[in-house]
């Protein structure tokens, strides 16, 4: 097989003059130049020319992704380099062939690129950004690792306890609602593709039912009133300037009035919507949140 190492690359360092360009229907022209440039007769071209077209196709939803990932670096603000690693690295990730390309292997790929074409930090940034959202969609091929090659020594890494980390606090609900004498559920849907459930920080001086309260209505524009929690979730995120964090999230049943959910502000969210009960069942969502879920309608059907 061709050197991959070097297609992704070529499709760096298009994606590097692209972003400086600005025009769509440029891409194939200056990928055409650069594998002229520096790999002629290379033959892994439809590698080449497929990940560079589906960075351009799915753009902006990779442009979200980081958003949502590491929401105190704007994009603008993000370096050309590490903001071309990781729309490539993440389109890998994300809408790759996994049995051809592995997440942990998108992801070791990326941050090699990163440190060879980026700056001093920019290994450790796209590691972060990219784990983050591995770990969001529930760590994919954890196990699986590509064809057999020469593996690169790497420094093990020092076990972390939880106890020692900063805290985030966070606080959600799963939203459900009486119409004609049926159960609904309401939940929201992001740009990873899974439907979840609506969360965010709290505030200091806020408790977590108030801020489960504050959270749900600000996202959604309903006004639920909370019965009862359903659990947490606890669990170690990487974040780009901060390095490992804890964060406890502390989730509810909010019962609402059955209206219109409008989304007030994305957050990485990009709808939300009402579900009957047995229609939950066929949704994507994340594996830490099925407990949940199924505790929330074990509770709604007991009040019907």
């Amino acid at each position: 097989m061709a050197n991959r190492h070097l297609s992704r690359s070529i499709v760096l360092q298009s994606l590097f003059e692209w972003d400086f360009v600005g025009k769509p229907e440029e891409l194939k022209s200056i990928v055409d130049r650069t594998i002229a440039e520096f790999a002629p007769g290379h033959g892994d071209n439809a590698f080449i020319y497929e990940l560079a077209e589906t960075v351009q196709r799915k753009q902006v939803v990779l442009d979200e992704i980081i958003t949502k990932a590491a929401p105190e670096w704007p994009l603008e603000k993000i370096g050309n380099v590490d903001r071309a690693v990781l729309r490539m690295g993440l389109a890998e990730l994300l809408f790759g062939d996994r049995e051809q390309v592995p997440p942990k292997v998108a992801i070791n790929e990326a941050i090699e690129l990163a440190k060879t074409f980026g700056g001093e930090n920019s290994g450790k940034f796209v590691n972060g950004v990219l784990g983050a959202v591995y770990k969001e969609i529930g760590e994919p091929g954890k196990d699986q690792t590509s064809k057999p090659k020469m593996k690169k020594v790497r420094e093990p890494e020092a076990p972390v306890d939880p106890a020692t980390l900063p805290v985030e606090g966070k606080a959600g609900g799963i939203i459900y609602a009486i119409h004609e004498g049926v159960a609904y559920m309401g939940l929201a849907h992001d740009v990873f593709g899974y439907w979840t459930i609506l969360k965010g920080s709290v505030e200091e001086g806020e408790t977590q039912e108030a801020a489960a309260i504050r959270q749900i209505k600000e996202k959604s524009g309903l006004d639920v009133s909370l019965e009862g929690e359903l659990g947490g979730i606890d669990y170690v995120a990487s974040h780009p300037e901060k390095g490992k964090i804890r964060k406890v999230v502390t989730y509810f049943l909010a019962h609402a009035p059955y209206q219109e959910m409008v989304l007030k502000t994305s957050g990485g969210l990009d709808k939300l919507g009402w579900f009957q009960l047995h229609e939950v069942l066929d949704l994507t969502v994340y594996d830490d949140i099925l407990p949940l879920i199924a505790k929330a309608v074990e509770k709604i059907s007991t009040t019907q």
